[in-house]
């Protein structure tokens, strides 16, 4: 029978993506979407913003909970947006919003200086108050324009590392199942694998 584990967000982007990487991992691990109230992220970093997320979706359903928080950091801004990257551009959460004022921000910056990484922190809840976090980071470089309609936030802007040079992609130009297999999330769940084994 299914197990059930709650992914702390409402966004289904991320349940799916969530969902297929699990998959690899736990076949017979069912993620689900996070119906409850969203509470007050206030912390300053990726790790402490997973696990309000977290408990507060292990607390309100009962069931063993996994949140994400997850943002890009870039280096000639001193790792902005970060923690902001969501609201980068305001309060309205607006993915072109803020792909956009990037782009603005940087568009005297040339290369080797728009180096990025998408980063990715993963807290596990359980409902007995074990708690857990892992990290992953994707590194790479901003583009100068966006690039793709794939993904979601700033996939359409960011360039991954270690692709043939004749074939450079941002995220948005990829296929679902290549990003899902080398992301920050990917990377992260690699570390959370044997917690999810053991559940």
């Amino acid at each position: 029978m299914p197990q059930r584990i709650v992914l702390a967000t409402h966004n289904a982007h991320k349940v799916a993506e969530f969902q297929a990487i699990v998959a690899r991992v736990r076949p017979d691990l069912v993620v689900s979407g996070y119906d409850g109230p969203e509470p007050v992220e206030d912390g300053v970093t990726f790790a402490v913003n997973a696990l309000i997320k977290a408990r507060a979706a292990a607390h309100h359903t009962g069931l063993p909970a996994l949140a994400d928080d997850s943002g890009i950091r870039v280096d000639v801004l001193g790792g902005a947006p970060g923690v902001f990257s969501a609201y980068w551009a305001g309060h309205r959460k607006d993915d072109a919003a803020n792909r956009s004022l990037l782009l603005d921000q940087l568009s005297d910056v040339r290369d080797p200086h728009r180096a990025a990484q998408f980063v990715s922190v993963i807290a596990l809840v359980l409902p007995g108050g074990q708690e857990h976090t892992v990290e992953g980071v994707w590194p790479g470089r901003l583009a100068t324009a966006e690039r793709g309609t794939g993904g979601f936030g700033y996939d359409p802007i960011f360039i991954p590392d270690a692709q043939p040079s004749a074939s450079e992609r941002t995220v948005g130009e990829w296929e679902a199942q290549e990003k899902n297999a080398q992301s920050h999330r990917a990377r992260a769940f690699e570390r959370l694998a044997p917690l999810l084994s053991a559940l």
